[in-house]
């Protein structure tokens, strides 16, 4: 029996009945008695900031790791012995073959997109997923007709000059059925499958309804849904219990965001944000855990600001500097194959998200990029209207209207690529991390140079 067989087993074994917490509770005396904490990575910008590398680095202590939101419209990288591994609903962890992977009940599912990833990164060499692998039975489904949705409602916003920039995923709507209560979940599709039918040509007849151009071959996808129940069943679990009993046994359970804070749908920069709560509200209420489970929240901060699709930008730079760092950084989403846009990096959204997600620590990313810079400016402050804010601009217009301050720091000019130790690294390089430590009050306790899990540097 595999490492991880062992571990799943342990759980199933031990907790994972309500019966078995129960027993807990009588023993300690408290239904809040939890013998370890989560950790959570959170992209603290647009995204893109190299979360994937860091829930791998991460993961190799891993117990269990989650995601708690979104969809495949996320796109994490992680790169092993020179393979790069791209997930999208798979969290990054499912690498670590001793670690079980859970997509919890706050993300929306393709089941023809998950089973696709499998393969194509089973193809890469991942390993004994089958056995590692949970899926929330409250976690709803994100069917074709709401992918079609998507790209309608996108081209209809972009006769008006308005389009939103979306993945077309079908993330937005699927999370629209789910609000509108009429969303199919995962328990649905494998309980009474009459059921699961009859509540699938009723949402698609609403779809169809309210979008004429959507064309579905409803009995065509009731077969395929048939199968797909089948093969989803084995991995299914009630993963609210699940969870609360790996926290009760003292495991190490590591949650991984998608999507990035000011994509959130509350605090990013609404309307040009994704559909779900990618702050740290929505690891509580995708996952079923309480606060207090809550341990260590590191944010992962990209060296310099990107952001894909439109919306205001205000660090960016649509120059020779903008056009360096999408060269050098490989600037291309995962999931969407456009180039993102570039800018300085921005204190004040950093700022902003550490108020709301309380980061207890920073992964900073691809510093590397920054190697062949004479100068580097951050940005510190913003102005409106003359005056500085100390806020986050609540408005997308006055966020377009800011004026920006910048500090100025020499560069280093010279490579980091393949230094692993703080102290190593150019006196310039260790000036610009500890201004942003500084300035955040957070600490920074690693720093990425490069893709691989090896290039990361510890810092003391």
């Amino acid at each position: 029996m595999s490492a991880s067989s062992s571990l799943n087993g342990a759980i199933n074994d031990i907790n994972y009945t309500n019966g078995g917490l129960i027993r807990n509770r009588e023993r300690s005396g408290s239904v809040s008695n939890y013998n370890s904490k989560v950790t959570v990575v959170l992209g603290a910008q647009w995204g893109d900031e190299g979360k994937g590398k860091v829930v791998d680095m991460l993961s190799g202590t891993a117990d269990v790791v989650c995601r708690c939101q979104g969809g495949n419209n996320a796109g994490h990288t992680v790169v092993v012995d020179g393979k790069e591994f791209d997930f999208h609903l798979l969290p990054s962890g499912i690498i670590n073959e001793k670690s079980i992977s859970i997509i919890g009940n706050g993300v929306v599912v393709h089941l023809p997109g998950l089973f696709e990833e499998l393969a194509k990164n089973e193809a890469k060499g991942l390993q004994d997923w089958q056995n590692r692998l949970i899926v929330s039975d409250r976690a709803h489904l994100v069917f074709d007709f709401h992918q079609q949705v998507d790209g309608l409602q996108e081209a209809e916003s972009a006769k008006g000059g308005k389009s939103l920039g979306t993945t077309k995923k079908g993330i937005g709507p699927a999370y629209s059925s789910k609000a509108t209560r009429n969303g199919i979940r995962v328990g649905d599709l494998l309980g009474d499958f009459t059921k699961f039918s009859d509540k699938f040509r009723s949402i698609v007849s609403t779809h169809q309804r309210l979008f004429p151009g959507c064309v579905v071959d409803i009995d065509g996808e009731l077969l395929r849904y048939k199968d797909y129940a089948e093969k989803l069943r084995p991995f299914v679990k009630d993963t609210v219990f699940y969870l609360h009993s790996a926290l009760r046994n003292g495991k190490t359970v590591l949650v991984e965001g998608a999507n990035a804070a000011m994509l959130d749908i509350d605090f990013g920069t609404y309307p040009y944000v994704t559909s779900s709560n990618c702050s740290i509200g929505g690891v509580l209420t995708g996952l079923g855990i309480p606060p207090q489970t809550i341990g260590e929240v590191i944010g992962v901060v990209k060296a310099y600001t990107t952001r894909v699709g439109d919306g205001p930008f205000p660090s960016e730079q649509l120059n020779e500097t903008g056009r360096l760092l999408q060269e050098r950084g490989a600037e291309i989403g995962v999931t969407t194959r456009r180039v993102r846009r570039c800018g300085w990096l921005d204190l004040p959204v950093l700022r902003y998200t550490s108020l709301v997600n309380g980061y207890s620590a920073i992964c900073l990313t691809k510093l590397d990029i920054l190697d062949t810079l004479k100068e580097i400016k951050i940005a510190v402050n913003y102005k409106l209207h003359g005056d500085v804010i100390y806020n986050f601009p609540g408005s997308i217009s006055d966020l377009a209207q800011v004026e920006v301050e910048y500090a100025t720091l020499p560069g280093w000019e010279q490579s980091t690529a393949n230094i692993r130790d703080f102290r190593d690294l150019p006196e310039a390089a260790q000036n610009y991390v500890r201004f942003i430590e500084k300035d955040l009050d957070v600490p920074i306790k690693w720093i990425g140079v490069g893709k691989g899990r090896e290039s990361i540097i510890k810092v003391y």
